[in-house]
């Protein structure tokens, strides 16, 4: 079989550092051919003195010499936002992984769609923010969008035996769904899935280290306690939107997006394990699951040899070891980011990216300690209660009102007393 030839957006993050596990585990059916890395100079030469890809790109062009200076071969180099997304989009490749947190991976995401690329998204902001674009954009140049979250990639494997095979590429001509009726028959990228009988799909969610804990306690939560998750390993800003639920509500119009359904058909379930990675509820009323240790590995190697399932070294399941199961409907009035996410996604154009902006600010400032855990919500409601959303905006204009959301969740930062 031919070697899926990737480029990874975020190489030194821990999906990055996952996919170069992937990478070493199967060699024979991943080829690393590209890494980018915001400014961790050091770390990207050593990734990339290991995997050899023909192309390295570094954000932060200060570090420039610092990456040239750790290299040991002479492959091209990239540098700078610019830089993002010509290796997005030049280098020879089958699929851009996108492994960038926060809005940054958004232009080199389009870069690598206008080029002809499969993307795998590990950067659940590309499609909270401009869903509508990125989905039309892979539509009309046949593109896949498949997903890397565990969860969404549990869905997509939960609907992928209803793929038609007769229409994996639309042609270039295809064009935006308008209606919820349209939209049920498109699916991941330009994979299309038969979403007429989908009754519900359930993300699950490890409900973070506060599930358990009395709302009124809430005010204490300090940094170190945010950033200690029960299941997961992960960067600050995702491990804390796993703690406040502001990580699954984005996952929830990221859903939306990727499976063309409506917000009121995606629900959440939280479940401690992180051993169920999503479900599918049909209109008869069986529901089909996605299981497997929690690793990114799993999701990671499946988005990117998809639509072969690959033998691999990962640990299989042991049933006879589970001890439980367990599942609970969230605290929805604890934790208003469910709330909040889905009234965006269901009003849809900039407000989204609204709620994404306000919410990467709070965040910064809760870790910087300058904002209480309860007020990272508080700020992004009053982000979008003062926002007048644009329905169906262009890029400009979404990345105007990010911009917006920004100034405004600062503002408000420095209006709080702790």
């Amino acid at each position: 079989m031919k070697r899926k030839r990737v480029v990874v957006l975020g190489a030194t993050g821990s999906i990055g550092e996952s996919a170069a596990k992937v990478a070493r585990d199967i060699p024979e059916r991943v080829e690393i051919v590209g890494i980018a890395a915001n400014s961790k100079a050091r770390e990207l030469a050593a990734q990339a003195n290991e995997l050899r890809p023909a192309a390295v790109c570094i954000v932060d062009e200060t570090k420039l010499s610092e990456l040239r200076a750790n290299l040991k071969y002479r492959p091209e180099i990239f540098a700078g936002e610019t830089g993002l997304c010509e290796i997005a989009s030049t280098v020879a490749s089958d699929m851009v992984l996108v492994a960038i947190v926060g809005t940054g991976g958004l232009r080199p995401a389009l870069a690598a769609i206008k080029a002809g690329k499969d993307l795998a998204v590990a950067s659940k902001e590309i499609l909270v923010m401009a869903g509508e674009i990125v989905m039309r954009e892979s539509r009309e140049k046949g593109v896949h969008v498949l997903p890397v979250d565990s969860e969404h990639n549990a869905i997509f494997q939960c609907l992928e035996g209803r793929v038609s095979q007769s229409n994996k590429r639309p042609t270039s001509n295809a064009q935006h769904p308008t209606s919820n009726a349209e939209r049920s028959a498109l699916g991941v990228g330009c994979s299309v899935f038969d979403v007429s009988d989908v009754r519900r799909i359930i993300l699950t969610a490890s409900g973070g280290p506060f599930r358990e804990m009395p709302a009124n306690e809430f005010s204490k939560i300090t940094v170190q306690q945010a950033l200690k998750h029960p299941t997961w390993n992960m960067g600050q800003k995702i491990t804390i939107d796993s703690a406040t639920l502001f990580n699954k509500g984005l996952e929830m119009i990221e859903a939306h997006w990727l499976f063309g359904v409506g917000m009121a058909q995606v629900e959440v379930v939280i479940h401690p394990q992180s051993i169920v990675h999503s479900m599918v509820e049909f209109a008869d009323g069986s529901v089909l699951a996605q299981l497997s240790h929690s690793n990114m590995c799993f999701p990671i190697q499946y988005a990117i040899t998809w639509p072969d399932r690959v033998p691999n070294s990962l640990p299989p399941l042991d049933f006879g070891k589970l001890a439980e199961l367990k599942f609970a409907r969230p605290r929805y009035d604890d934790f208003p980011a469910l709330g909040l996410a889905r009234r965006a996604g269901e009003t849809g154009g900039t407000l989204p990216a609204v709620l994404n902006a306000a919410n990467e600010i709070a965040v910064s400032a809760f870790l910087e300690k300058r904002m209480s855990f309860p007020q990272i919500w508080q700020t992004v409601e009053q982000v979008m209660n003062a926002h007048e959303s644009v329905a169906q905006p262009d890029l400009d204009e979404i990345l105007r009102a990010d911009h917006w959301a920004r100034a405004e969740a600062g503002r408000h930062a420095k209006t709080l007393n702790r």
